[in-house]
């Protein structure tokens, strides 16, 4: 297990399931060595709610372990309880985000792995706060994409929480390109697809129907995509969303790329939600969180599936290594 990957792990919101959850991963045997970026205090009192055995190592320790996990101290302003916001420990969350991507860029860890963070109250803490996705890629520097996936889909975005009268004007030639290039990318040096073949779904409904539905796919889309093609990518499309998504289509790509968020992810959902995980692609490490959120209603409890956490860890532990046989190669 020596040369096992070296992530960073996140909890995110002291208050909700992240802490109970990442628990619960530490009992799984792994083939990753495990650091929290985490308040101590936090993590033991979801132990012992859970009733499951915790030994939190020195941060330089290879936590591999079941019960271990190596933790580099981030502590909370004040003792967090299931289930109550308070605004105290916001700046924590923050911190511990930007110190795990810190040591991530500067190569002490191979990957990061977070769990749920509550947009609100850290914006009531006064910190300007839109997601953990757009934290990292200001961090890094980077262009990035968001894509969810999980063992059966990968769908990445174009747009992300916009307001649908506002995609349109989003979608143009710059960012489909830019947005096409990352993920063609990330899914050759990431995931170890050698020729990637992309579905590209078209903005309007059935793909804009010759103009006589919408022009995007005529004057954005498709030009952008030939583009591209003559520098090697594989896209089909502009193809219609209604019917992208059925199986006997899917079998033929390695992602489908979505105009905006409600287009390809209620798919993805439907299809696996307990699996699914978000792929922050473009970093200069790999990124994979869980697809859900704080679930304050659950915090607490020990009835939160850990399931989400636990293919992410999988598939960061994955990605990680990809790009760590790739530079030794």
């Amino acid at each position: 297990m020596s040369d096992a990957p070296r992530l960073a792990l996140v909890p995110g919101e002291p208050a909700g399931v992240g802490p109970e959850l990442c628990v619960r991963l530490a009992q799984r045997p792994r083939d990753c060595s495990l650091v929290a970026f985490a308040d101590p205090d936090t993590l033991r009192s979801a132990a012992d709610r859970l009733g499951l055995p915790l030994r939190l190592l020195d941060g330089d320790a290879a936590a591999v372990d079941a019960g271990c996990l190596a933790l580099h101290p981030i502590p909370n302003a004040r003792p967090s309880t299931p289930g109550q916001l308070d605004p105290a420990n916001a700046p924590a969350v923050v911190r511990a985000l930007t110190e795990a991507a810190t040591a991530c860029v500067g190569g002490r860890h191979a990957g990061l792995v977070t769990g749920p963070v509550h947009k609100g109250v850290v914006n009531d803490a006064g910190i300007a706060y839109t997601g953990t996705t757009e934290l990292l890629a200001r961090h890094a520097g980077s262009d990035v994409v968001m894509m969810l996936g999980h063992d059966g889909l990968r769908v990445a975005l174009v747009t992300t929480h916009l307001p649908l009268r506002a995609v349109p004007d989003a979608i143009t030639g710059d960012v489909l390109e830019r947005t096409l290039r990352i993920v063609d990318a990330a899914l050759r040096r990431d995931f170890g697809v050698a020729s990637p073949r992309i579905a590209v779904l078209g903005l309007n409904p059935h793909a804009g129907e010759d103009g006589h539905l919408g022009r995007e796919e005529i004057e954005v889309i498709a030009p952008a995509m030939r583009r591209l093609a003559r520098d090697g990518l594989a896209l089909v499309g502009p193809l219609p969303a209604d019917t992208a998504f059925l199986p006997s289509k899917l079998a033929g790509f390695d992602a489908v790329v979505a105009m905006y968020h409600d287009q390809g992810l209620p798919v993805l959902k439907h299809s696996g939600f307990e699996r699914a995980v978000n792929i922050t692609l473009g970093l200069p490490y790999p990124r994979v969180a869980v697809d859900h959120g704080t679930a304050l209603d659950l915090a607490g409890t020990g009835r939160a599936d850990p399931s989400s956490l636990f293919a992410a860890t999988d598939l960061c532990t994955r990605l990680a290594t990809n790009r760590l046989r790739r530079a030794l190669a």
